[in-house]
């Protein structure tokens, strides 16, 4: 499912200021504190933000290290490599 280059809304996010990417990040991770998958969250940011180095900036400003840690712990084999890559 996340391995597909959908455009998940890609082209309105580009069209957004910084300052909406964060805002929207910030509530998605707001949302996985509340049981959104881990994917969503990290997939999400990523197209959110434009590209993974953004959405990894973000990430790391709204979590803390032990929560990075803890979803990377528990993402699934096949959603290791991109949780890694965003959480890290």
């Amino acid at each position: 499912m996340l391995d597909t280059n959908d455009d998940l809304g890609a082209a309105l996010f580009k069209t957004w200021t910084e300052k909406q990417r964060c805002d929207e990040i910030q509530k998605l991770v707001t949302g996985y504190r509340n049981g959104v998958p881990v994917g969503i969250l990290c997939k999400m940011s990523e197209t959110i933000a434009g590209d993974r180095k953004k959405a990894k900036k973000y990430i790391k400003l709204f979590m803390t290290d032990a929560e990075r840690k803890s979803a990377i712990e528990s993402a699934s084999a096949s959603l290791q490599p991109l949780v890694e890559a965003v959480m890290k």
